[in-house]
């Protein structure tokens, strides 16, 4: 049977990546519609280079928010989510700038034809050359190595985790289903469901904020599913880093309490608020003001080194 068409906006957030951005946006103009509509918006997040004008010159028709200064992942996709809202999409999809997209990735559609689906995720590949464990595959298997393939969930510990991540696709995980987490990497939400639940939570700022969407989703009563016919390879470069930078530490840290003690079980609460006093007199300096600002409620924006400036 056809899926219905939907208008579908992506959200797309640069911050002052206009090489991964403009990319990512050549990708999506090659790709097949297959009766849907698509808009695309752009939100500069501050960007401090040329990002804009170059944008919008190699995108004239595209449409560009410009929000003059840093709003998180959080903040430059809630103004995004915004207009598409505005705007009249049926799906909004918030997709990382330093993606590649396959020319069917729009097949995810097909599962809102479901009314209880309430959001999706693609099949995630490594960009070729991007692997983690770059010298561990052969070149006839770059760009098959999986980053994401339906999503895990540890309550116990409170960690999220991709599933299949660093394996080479097989076709292992070739099934369309439910899938507890859906990684803000590439995100598809009915936008009934925002309406109904609200946006991205401007505490998190950056990290988790997916996680906290998931559930959210799921206690409104909405399955959230794992499209693996929809394929994005992810360049993996990423704004903040990999896990140990300072920012992916503070935010990670202080964020996994905010989660932890909205969502988690007493005893998973418990291991976390004994985790957050082992930090608070451990040496490093990051995790002791990430568990400090918890405590005292400072969350947002609140830590920013030099460097990542």
């Amino acid at each position: 049977m056809k899926t219905k068409p939907y208008r579908i906006t992506v959200v797309i957030v640069n911050w002052n990546g206009k090489d991964d951005t403009i990319a990512c946006l050549q990708s999506l103009q090659k790709i097949n519609l297959m009766g849907h509509t698509l808009s695309i918006i752009v939100v500069d997040n501050g960007s401090t280079n040329d990002s804009v004008k170059v944008i919008k010159e190699s995108f004239p028709t595209i449409f560009v928010i410009v929000t003059g200064k840093n709003l998180g992942f959080t903040g430059g996709n809630n103004v995004g989510i915004q207009k598409a809202l505005e705007q009249g999409a049926d799906l909004v999809w918030l997709l990382n700038n330093d993606t590649l997209v396959d020319k069917n990735v729009l097949s995810f559609a097909s599962v809102f034809d479901d009314p209880q689906v309430g959001a999706c995720g693609c099949k995630i590949y490594f960009a070729p050359g991007r692997e983690f464990h770059h010298d561990r595959y052969k070149e006839k298997e770059r760009g098959r190595v999986l980053w994401y393939a339906g999503g895990l969930v540890d309550w116990n510990n409170l960690y999220a985790s991709h599933r299949g991540v660093d394996e080479v696709d097989h076709g292992q995980y070739d099934k369309t289903e439910e899938t507890p987490f859906i990684t803000g990497c590439s995100f598809v939400v009915r936008s009934d469901v925002i309406k109904k639940i609200g946006m991205l939570d401007d505490h998190y700022f950056l990290y988790l904020e997916d996680l906290d969407w998931n559930i959210r989703i799921q206690k409104s009563g909405r399955k959230t599913m794992y499209v693996p016919t929809s394929i994005v390879w992810h360049v993996n470069a990423g704004s903040s880093g990999r896990p140990g930078n300072p920012i992916h530490e503070y935010y990670f840290t202080r964020n996994r309490l905010l989660l932890g003690m909205r969502y988690a079980s007493i005893r998973t609460k418990l291991a976390l608020i004994r985790e957050g006093f082992r930090f608070l007199v451990g040496q490093s300096s990051v995790r002791r003001q990430a568990v400090s600002d918890w405590l005292f409620g400072k969350f947002g924006k609140q830590y920013e080194p030099k460097k990542f400036n």
